[in-house]
């Protein structure tokens, strides 16, 4: 049967869808052929500098500046970051040029993970504490105007940190805490910023971006080494809720920045008799002797010194 000829003369067999997917093609071809003289191109770093001089005298100090030194490739220097700049020569507008302060917080922060995602890491930052809370990289970062050697930092540690965890830089000022204030360690110590893998302790509930250290181990394994282990005889606590389920990471009221004041009421949070335990017969309650009003059994470690394992005892008494 031969094909139906349509009012416009074309046929509707298969003659006429072949004409039809040509011209398809040939419109997308003009309209792209269009596009490409339209779209800007890459110009190099040394214009930029004509408007932004003062950007330019401090870019030396920058580690971005090594983009700059391969300025004779396009897509280097300035545009690496901003993109082609040659509609932005023409019309100098925020518009015209891949600007901060015209995108949001998440489309800068691709921009930027479009170089720095490769690293391991910052693997995890799109599904850090961080993003999801629209903290991007520019809210800590400065690109142009942070001080040399400081990873570009917009205010050094713990300041910057401080800014959006005020309740932090509360418990660092507790009688007993680590010593961030004073300068002994950082938060970056013990937590990526960028976000940190799922870890091992904690039943799997996941720290405010802990970094881990060694074999996927409790950044408190960092400096703490002696408590690392393994033991023969293991606490179950610390090897499975890790070291938050009796101490205060960043401060506390209490000595040894334990939860509670008096030890044997830290310990009777779980040896009350209503537990798994290490031997799946509950988590044993203090013996009869042991009477907890006696100032004397207070002080469960006085007896139990090596409460976070031991290779000798297994009720870590030596």
């Amino acid at each position: 049967m031969g094909e139906t000829r349509t009012p416009e003369g074309q046929g509707t067999g298969e003659g006429g869808t072949a004409v039809r997917v040509k011209n398809v093609f040939l419109a997308c071809a003009v309209l792209l052929s269009v596009a490409l003289a339209n779209a800007a191109t890459y110009v190099g770093s040394d214009v930029c500098q004509r408007c932004h001089p003062d950007i330019r005298e401090q870019f030396s100090q920058n580690p971005h500046f090594r983009t700059w030194a391969l300025r004779h490739e396009p897509g280097t220097g300035c545009e690496g970051c901003h993109g082609p700049a040659s509609d932005h020569i023409k019309k100098p507008s925020r518009r015209t040029i891949f600007s901060p302060s015209a995108h949001t917080v998440e489309e800068f922060s691709e921009k930027c993970l479009s170089c720095h995602g490769t690293d391991l890491n910052r693997a995890g930052i799109r599904h850090s504490e961080h993003t999801r809370a629209s903290v991007g990289c520019t809210s800590c970062h400065s690109i142009h105007q942070a001080a040399p050697h400081t990873a570009l930092l917009a205010r050094k540690e713990p300041d910057l940190c401080y800014t959006c965890h005020p309740t932090n830089q509360a418990q660092f000022s507790m009688p007993f805490k680590h010593r961030v204030n004073e300068g002994f360690m950082k938060c970056t110590d013990c937590h990526n910023p960028h976000g940190a893998f799922s870890p091992t302790w904690r039943m799997a509930e996941r720290p405010h971006m802990v970094d881990q250290r060694l074999l996927n181990e409790e950044a408190c394994l960092g400096c703490h080494v002696e408590k690392r282990g393994p033991f023969v005889f293991e606490h179950t606590a610390v090897r499975v809720d890790g070291c938050e389920t009796c101490h205060m990471p960043h401060g506390s009221t209490n000595a040894r920045m334990l939860k509670r004041p008096v030890v044997f009421t830290m310990c009777l949070e779980c040896h009350n008799g209503s537990g798994s335990g290490r031997t799946g017969l509950g988590m044993p309650y203090p013996v009869s002797f042991h009477n907890l009003a006696d100032p004397r059994y207070q002080n469960c470690t006085g007896c139990h010194v090596r409460i976070h394992g031991s290779n000798a005892d297994a009720f870590f008494l030596r």
